[in-house]
């Protein structure tokens, strides 16, 4: 199906706001909205929280950092990123973040194509307030992840050593 494009404004505090493995994620444009090209996210993370490692069967994932200092997992590779650093992991690239920084972190990411937003919204939990702190990241958050996340291409995977 294709929708009609109109373009999209989405103001500062707009968006659908959601809580996924500790972070706050608040929707700024989903596939409904875009005709399924991408979706776009702002992300708030806490300090030294941040995803499992991970594998995107489905999107590219990229992300642009703005506030805090954000240590990044690329396979093998890790990248301390500071305000202004873009970073894009391809499917099928294994990569995790954690925020260093004393303060949250603020970024935003970009999925493509769209998708992913609809694994946040089943696996989330949705939030009237974004200045409400999420909840920790508990088992069962996780393992709630893990059974959900073949359905949209995502492998999670154990910790790295």
């Amino acid at each position: 199906m294709t929708v009609e494009q109109h373009g999209l404004v989405v103001h500062p505090n707009q968006g659908t706001v959601v809580t996924v493995a500790g972070d706050i994620v608040i929707f700024k444009a989903v596939g409904e909205q875009t005709n399924g090209q991408y979706a776009l996210f702002e992300i708030w993370a806490e300090p030294q929280k941040g995803p499992p490692s991970h594998i995107h069967g489905r999107e590219d994932e990229a992300f642009y950092v703005q506030e805090g200092e954000v240590e990044f997992y690329l396979d093998d590779q890790t990248v301390v990123a500071t305000p202004g650093t873009f970073l894009h992991s391809p499917r099928g690239q294994r990569h995790s973040y954690k925020v260093i920084s004393s303060q949250p972190a603020k970024m935003l990411c970009w999925v493509t194509p769209a998708g992913l937003e609809q694994f946040f919204a089943e696996v989330g939990t949705v939030l009237s307030n974004p200045n409400i702190s999420p909840p920790l990241l508990t088992p069962e958050a996780i393992e709630k992840m893990k059974t959900i996340a073949p359905k949209y291409g995502i492998t999670i995977l154990p910790p790295v050593k």
